[in-house]
This record gives structure tokens, C-alpha cells and sequence, in this order.
């Protein structure tokens, strides 16, 4: 078997070992991010920023606009990354 036939065979055998490894991979990330328990984690982080940002003088209605904006930065960031690997 020539080198290059060698390099081929090697190749499809790498693209089908990642082929069958990454979607489940993927799918699995995704069922992290969107379990429930990273839902009650963001809650809470979310919750404490807020209370965080309130005992350091931001007066409430601003902080509340700092916490839905950082929740939605959680949020595109999540979402963009899922919607690469869909």
C-alpha cells in the first residue's frame, strides 16, 4: 500500500471515529447547559449579582437592568453556542 492510500485510509478512519464521537459529544454539552440544574445556577448567580450590585449603592432599578442584561449575555452566549453545533 502506497503512502498516500496509507494517509487516506488513516484520515476516513479519524473522520468516522469523530463523526460518531462529537454529536454525542455535543448533545451531551447542551444537556449540561440546558439542564435544570444550570437554570437554578444561573438563578442564582443572577440573584447575587443583583443583591451584589444593590448593597454597593447601584440604586434598584438600575441594578435590575445590570442583572437582566448580564442574564441575557449568559443567555447569547449559551444560545450562540448551541446554535454553531445544531
Amino acid at each position: 500500500m502506497s503512502n498516500n492510500s496509507k494517509d487516506i485510509q488513516e484520515l476516513n478512519e479519524v473522520l468516522s471515529v469523530i463523526s460518531e464521537k462529537v454529536p454525542k459529544l455535543i448533545t451531551d454539552l447542551l444537556g449540561t447547559i440546558y439542564s435544570e440544574e444550570a437554570g437554578a445556577q444561573m438563578g442564582k448567580a443572577v440573584g447575587k449579582f443583583y443583591q451584589e450590585l444593590v448593597s454597593s449603592g447601584i440604586p434598584e432599578e438600575e441594578a435590575l437592568k445590570m442583572a437582566k442584561d448580564y442574564m441575557n449575555t449568559i443567555k447569547s452566549v449559551t444560545s450562540t453556542f448551541g446554535n454553531k453545533h445544531d
